[in-house]
């Protein structure tokens, strides 16, 4: 049996459905398989048909337990929902230690739910470096919405932005999110900010502080200013409130060519990066061989300049 006729029939299942062969489609862009290209392809024309939803904040603000209950508000209007959890890595074996897994046990069997756990492997960022093209197979699977779930690194979060249609940022009250967003940049990139475990004391103040800074931004007319909400996601309250918010930011991105601008933005994101990751593997093969060895030498032994001898590397790719 050939690749190319594995490739097709792997989409054409996944497309029905077949969970096995979404996770099939999953761990062969998670291995960088050499089939990569060809699923690429084969996915490419149902690109775009998903939302996709990221959801960022600080460890322990509660990013699974409202992923869970967005899940369920979602499935019971209708949507088929996928899900890409990124855990951090296992130092012993590298792949991902599932705590998102165990949080949503309830949708595992539910055929119109897919939930995958990506490693990291220690990707800066808070996503793993496979997750757009993960992101196409779901889309491919017809999924209609795509929630991604970050690590929750902290202050390099913020690449989620780039990968998402709408982005959610969870503060919890009593954590010093408040300013802690404020360092990390996500007051720049989030488009719903959600106050979770809002029945703490110090959510009101929590609120109130997001507002205020909200209130310091420069907007052109016509901008989209992030909505605040409020939310115990462990009792599933408020969850309503925040799919509202995500639907109204949808709907803005529909008003003249946010979305589109969004998603190309994304699209070169994704091209930049396979272009550096293609880069890397000629350079490490120059390494391997003696092109690289031998102008490192001539830089550190004075005979040409650093700029000169990456010029006279990048001539030989």
């Amino acid at each position: 049996m050939s690749r190319r006729f594995d490739v097709a029939t792997l989409v054409a299942r996944a497309r029905e459905g077949d969970p096995r062969s979404v996770a099939r489609l999953i761990s062969l862009v998670e291995n960088g398989d050499p089939a990569l290209p060809e699923v690429a392809a084969a996915l490419a024309p149902y690109a775009g048909r998903a939302q996709v939803v990221g959801l960022t904040g600080s460890p322990g603000v509660g990013k699974s337990t409202t992923t869970n209950e967005l899940v369920k508000q979602l499935r019971g209007e209708g949507h088929r929902v996928g899900v890409l959890a990124v855990d951090p890595s296992s130092p012993f074996t590298g792949g991902a230690i599932l705590g998102d897994r165990v949080r949503m046990q309830e949708h595992t069997t539910d055929p119109g739910v897919y939930i995958r756990s990506m490693s990291s492997r220690g990707q800066l960022g808070g996503l793993a470096a496979a997750t757009p093209q993960a992101v196409r197979v779901l889309e491919g699977a017809g999924c209609d919405v795509i929630l991604v779930e970050t690590v929750g690194v902290g202050q390099a979060e913020v690449e989620i932005a780039s990968l998402a249609d709408t982005t959610l940022v969870l503060l919890a009250p009593g954590m010093g999110d408040a300013i802690q967003a404020v360092k990390a940049g996500v007051l720049e990139i989030a488009d719903v900010f959600v106050i979770n475990k809002a029945d703490r004391p110090g959510a009101d103040a929590t609120y109130r502080d997001i507002q205020g800074m909200l209130g310091l931004g420069e907007r052109a007319p016509g901008d989209w200013r992030p909505q605040v909400v409020r939310a115990t996601a462990v009792k599933g309250e408020g969850i309503d409130d925040v799919v509202a918010a995500i639907g109204k930011h949808r709907a803005w991105l529909g008003t003249g060519d946010h979305l589109r601008a969004r998603r190309e933005r994304r699209a070169a994101v994704e091209v930049e990066a396979i272009a550096l990751g293609t880069l890397r593997a000629r350079i490490g093969d120059l390494h391997a061989g003696t092109a690289l060895t031998t102008l490192a030498a001539a830089v550190a032994a004075g005979e040409i300049d650093p700029y000169a001898a990456a010029d006279e590397l990048i001539k030989g790719l």
